[in-house]
C-alpha cells in the first residue's frame, strides 16, 4: 500500500504555505490510491505548544481533510530516538561535538574543502578530554560523521540514491551527495533528537513509500538517505514541491499572522476559497 504523510509542527498556526502542501499531499494521494497519515513533529520543547497541536486539527478539518488515528506525536517517543544515538554512538558513526557556534563558523571559513559545511574536527577530542568535558556539564551535541559513515558504507556509498519525482526530475535517480550539509548534529545534551533522526525513524515505523515536501527540504533528503543506509530502513520515493508565496514573492511563515487560516477563516474567507488561494 501506498502511504505519504503530511507532517507539520506545532510552532504556531498553520498558514497558506502549510494549507497548500497539505493540499498537494492529499490530492496526490487521491490520485494514486494512498494513505495519508498525519504526524505532530513537536520535539522542540520550546517553540511547540499544546494549543497550537489543536489548531492544526481544526484547521486541516476545516479544509476537508482526514486521516487515521492515534496521529502519533514525536515527543511521546522521545526514547526511541535516544536509543538511537546510542546505537549510532556504539558504531563511532556519531560524536560528541562540544564547540560553539562562532568556533563551527571559523572552522568553517578555515576548512580546506571550500564548502560552507563543517565536516568534523582536524583531529577527535581525546577520551580524557572528552571526560573531563563532561564532568564539567559542557553542552554538547552528537553530530553524525559524514568520515565514519563513509567508510562503514565502504564501497556502498557510492550506490545510494533516491527516486525524484518532482516535476523537474520526475523519475530521475539523484546521488546521494555526503557532505552536502556536512556533519550534521542529531541530537543535544539535553534534547535526544534532531528532525534529520526523527523523521527518518519515523517514516519507517509509519511505513511511509512516498515523502511529499517542499523543496526547501531537498540537502535534508541526502542526509536522510544516508541515515537510512546505515540504520537498515527503506528509502522512500521523495516529491519535493515549489513552495508557495505572497503577492510579494516571499514565501509564507508563521510570524505573517495575516495569512494564517485561522485568520483567513474569521476574517470571512470560505474553506473553498482558502483552497483555491492555496493552490500551486
Amino acid at each position: 500500500m501506498l502511504r505519504t504523510r503530511f507532517a507539520p509542527s506545532p510552532t504556531g498556526h498553520l498558514h497558506l504555505g502549510h494549507a497548500a502542501s497539505a493540499l498537494f499531499v492529499w490530492d496526490w494521494a487521491e490520485r494514486h490510491g494512498a494513505e495519508v497519515i498525519l504526524r505532530i513533529e513537536d520535539i522542540d520543547p520550546v517553540r511547540c505548544k499544546p494549543e497550537f497541536i489543536a489548531d492544526i486539527y481544526e484547521d486541516l478539518h476545516w479544509l476537508g481533510l482526514e486521516w487515521p488515528r492515534p496521529v502519533r506525536r514525536q515527543s511521546r517517543q522521545l526514547s526511541e530516538y535516544a536509543a538511537l544515538i546510542e546505537a549510532l554512538a556504539a558504531r563511532r558513526l556519531v560524536y560528541r561535538c562540544f564547540r560553539t557556534r562562532s568556533e563551527i563558523s571559523e572552522d568553517i571559513a578555515h576548512a580546506p574543502h571550500g564548502r560552507p559545511v563543517y565536516l568534523g574536527p582536524v583531529a577527535p577530542l581525546s577520551e580524557n578530554e572528552e571526560a573531563r568535558r563532561l564532568s564539567g556539564g559542557e553542552p554538547f551535541s552528537w553530530r553524525l560523521s559524514i568520515a565514519a559513515a563513509r567508510e562503514a558504507l565502504g564501497e556502498g556509498v557510492r550506490d545510494l540514491h533516491f527516486i525524484e519525482t518532482g516535476e523537474e526530475n520526475a523519475g530521475r535517480a539523484v546521488p546521494v551527495d555526503l557532505e552536502v550539509m556536512g556533519d550534521v548534529i542529531l541530537a543535544r545534551k539535553d534534547t535526544p533528537t534532531s528532525y534529520h533522526l526523527a523523521c527518518t525513524h519515523d517514516d519507517a515505523a509509519q511505513s511511509v513509500t512516498h515523502v511529499i515536501r517542499g523543496v526547501d527540504l531537498q540537502d535534508s533528503t541526502h542526509v536522510h538517505v544516508l541515515l537510512q543506509a546505515l540504520m537498515g530502513w527503506p528509502t522512500p520515493v521523495y516529491h519535493h514541491h515549489p513552495l508557495k508565496s505572497g503577492p510579494d514573492g516571499r514565501r509564507f511563515a508563521k510570524r505573517d499572522k495575516s495569512q494564517t487560516l485561522r485568520a483567513l477563516r474569521e476574517g470571512g474567507m470560505s474553506a473553498a476559497e482558502v483552497r483555491r488561494l492555496a493552490a500551486f
